[in-house]
């Protein structure tokens, strides 16, 4: 090794110099002190506004969410159990937790510097063997508390540093048993329980006051990997361990040997009392609620759920509670207990959501796919309103306009288009074609007005249309390249009900955190004129006559008056059976309420069919869920009246085939029959394949 020595010693005789002339030392104490001082500086801003004074009210107070007339509906739930104060926990479990987790607790401030200086050397071991990991422990309960409260998992030096600046800030603004009252309160003990209330609930059936020094210190025992040591999944490591917390009371003198001795005689008795189901008490819509505070308001889900918020929505305790109800019943669903379905109520004027069930499911998923605002689906006829009808009554075509309804082609290539069940009869006008869902009228029309029309008036209703469909004459039946949900056709159609003005949907109307301060004081969600009033009348006089002529007859409330639109996709599955189906809509419409509902087959189905039409469906789901909501509205009546009532029954029978499909109307067949495999075969068909 002399070789080496001297190489070293070569270097050195060389950089003296150098170092000598620009003082090399003093310089690298300058940086270093600088980098030191400004470290210091930007934990001490990051410790300073994290609104530490802030920490007890936010974990004291769980996520609370109001409804539309500011009563209280519910409560989220993570990271957050029931908050009990210090005298309502047993000392048994102060003292489990003082001696097995931080001795010196009441002794030092904030953290430990023999566990930083023995973390620090457990790092410089881990370099030299070769570890990039970063050596835990030595953390007091105020450092463990302000991880949990403000700081990720992640094992990384920055963390470490804010942890500590963070528990001074603590130290500072609260007393240690406030500081233990919130480590005991926000402790995670496994199961889905959070805080040592619950805890005690949840295992032993009593509450955190009444714990025994047995059960202290099983929960104790828990406290740094409740997945390895709680005692329903691990009985006899749960017995293990708590003797080693039982030990450690001894050390620190809060136990003597003869309650020692009774402690670990006794065994562990498990007794579940612990219950939240009234808590997260309307799933579908507060995990709705949850997503747009993420994804329009930027905040985390940690943040929802654990900083105390106070979250006034537009929810409907009765509509909701009556439509979680209907989706209970499978009779709503004529018993295909096969399909998946989905429904949202929207005000009409606001655009605010009063009830939503975004799926049929025995148990809930936390935050799961939901049916009735995530999903891409076929509309069927529902978005002939929109990207025919409505356009064609803008470029001056009446309600009373005549369509040819017989079997035609169409394009370049000979598109055949033909209704349901190839029904065929003389011209009809506009209204009849909306309201008994002709698709031969439809695709005519909308190849006079331009396929580029309807596809600029579903975008303006607010529809996300692929720039494919710019040229694809199929959507006037539904044939959409991507597709959409119930939330975007029940906002569509909030125009339609609105005197033409959409009001966007949304949920949040304001968030309140748990100091008192409005963090969000009104929602983003806008209004604007999509159609003329003119139009949005005319729309409705023709859309009244679905419910009560066409293809939505006998799903109607009794006793009300409402407008709208049904929709059927083809099944690709079973094309050849003309009474298949895969998608059932419908869009249903007062002057106070819009309400879009779905029922359809997803790629979970066993059955590969559903019976065509709204009746063999979800037709009583409808009428009962209307029936339920609209005693609940204001009850505006419409301006307009259904043009079916000016005509008798002879206009109203001309050139009407009664013979072939009068029965199937008297049952309420939605002839939107629009699926994604016909659609694709009318793309081809249309464009060459391409």
């Amino acid at each position: 090794m002399r070789w080496l020595r001297n190489i070293i010693k070569n270097i050195q005789e060389k950089f003296r110099p150098f170092a000598k002339r620009w003082q090399f030392g003093r310089l690298l104490l300058v940086i270093f002190l600088a980098f030191f001082l400004t470290m210091s500086v930007y934990l001490v801003i990051v410790a300073k506004t994290a609104h530490v004074k802030n920490l007890q009210a936010t974990l004291a107070q769980t996520a609370t969410v109001y409804d539309d007339s500011g009563a209280a509906a519910g409560e989220l739930y993570s990271q957050k159990g029931t908050y009990v104060k210090y005298n309502r926990i047993s000392q048994n479990m102060r003292d489990a937790v003082i001696s097995s987790e931080d001795r010196n607790f009441y002794h030092e401030y904030g953290f430990s510097v023999k566990g930083i200086v023995r973390a620090a050397a457990l790092n410089v071991r881990n370099k030299l063997l070769g570890s990039s990991a970063i050596a835990g422990g030595g953390s007091t309960l105020t450092q463990q508390l302000v991880k949990n409260a403000y700081l990720t998992q992640e094992q990384t030096i920055t963390r470490k540093a804010k942890e500590i600046f963070l528990s001074m800030q603590v130290e500072q603004d609260y007393t240690k048993n406030e500081i233990l009252t919130m480590y005991l309160n926000n402790a995670w003990f496994g199961h889905g329980v959070w805080g040592v209330e619950d805890a005690a609930q949840k295992y032993f059936g009593v509450h955190a006051s009444e714990l025994t020094t047995s059960q202290a210190a099983t929960l104790t025992a828990m406290l740094p990997s409740p997945t390895l040591y709680n005692p329903i999944d691990h009985p006899q490591t749960a017995i293990n361990r708590r003797n080693v917390v039982l030990n450690s009371m001894v050390e620190n003198k809060k136990l003597s040997q003869s309650q020692l001795q009774v402690a670990k005689a006794t065994s562990i008795t498990l007794n579940d009392t612990y219950d939240n189901s009234n808590k997260y008490k309307y799933p579908w819509y507060f995990d709705s609620v949850i997503n747009e505070a993420i994804h329009t308001y930027g905040l985390t889900e940690a943040d929802v759920m654990n900083r105390g918020y106070k979250i006034y929505t537009t929810l409907n305790q009765q509509d909701q509670t009556n439509l979680q109800n209907d989706f209970d019943n499978d009779a709503m669903f004529n018993y295909n207990t096969d399909a998946q379905a989905a429904s949202i109520v929207l005000n009409a004027k606001t655009g605010g959501v009063r009830a939503l069930v975004g799926g049929r499911e025995a148990t809930h998923t936390f935050r799961g796919f939901n049916y009735a605002t995530q999903s891409k689906l076929s509309p069927g006829s529902a978005i002939k309103p929109i990207v025919v009808y409505a356009p064609a009554l803008e470029r001056g075509y009446s309600i009373d306009s005549s369509f040819p309804n017989m079997t035609r082609t169409f394009g370049t290539n000979g598109w055949s288009v033909h209704n349901a069940a190839n029904v065929e009869t003389g011209d009809v006008t506009m209204y009849e074609a909306l309201e008994h869902s002709y698709n031969v009228p439809a695709v005519y029309l909308l190849n006079k007005i331009g396929v580029n029309a309807g596809y600029n008036s579903a975008k303006k209703f607010g529809l996300d249309l692929s720039d494919k469909d710019k040229n694809n004459l199929a959507i006037a039946l539904g044939g959409l390249t991507v597709g959409v949900s119930p939330m975007q056709m029940a906002q569509a159609y909030t125009a339609f009900a609105n005197d033409g003005v959409m009001s966007d949907s949304h949920f949040i109307t304001k968030i309140v955190d748990a100091t008192g301060k409005v963090i969000i004081s009104k929602p983003k969600a806008k209004q604007k004129r999509v159609i003329s009033s003119r139009v949005a009348d005319n729309m409705t006089r023709m859309m009244l006559g679905t419910y009560t002529n066409g293809t939505g007859l006998g799903s109607a409330p009794v006793g009300y008056t409402i407008a709208g639109k049904t929709g059927t996709t083809e099944n690709p599955a079973n094309t050849e059976n003309t009474n298949s189906s895969k998608d059932s809509w419908a869009l249903a419409y007062t002057k106070d309420v819009v309400q879009a509902t779905w029922m359809g087959l997803d790629s979970n189905s066993e059955n590969n069919s559903l019976p065509l039409g709204l009746t063999a469906t979800m037709g009583p789901l409808v009428k009962t869920s209307l029936e339920q909501v609209l005693p609940n509205t204001p009850g505006t009546n419409f301006t307009v009246t259904n043009p079916n009532s000016n005509r008798d029954d002879s206009d109203t029978n001309k050139g009407f085939d009664w013979s072939n499909i009068g029965s199937n109307i008297s049952d309420g067949v939605d002839h939107a029959v629009a699926g994604a495999n016909k659609v694709w075969h009318t793309v081809k068909g249309l464009f060459g394949g391409n």
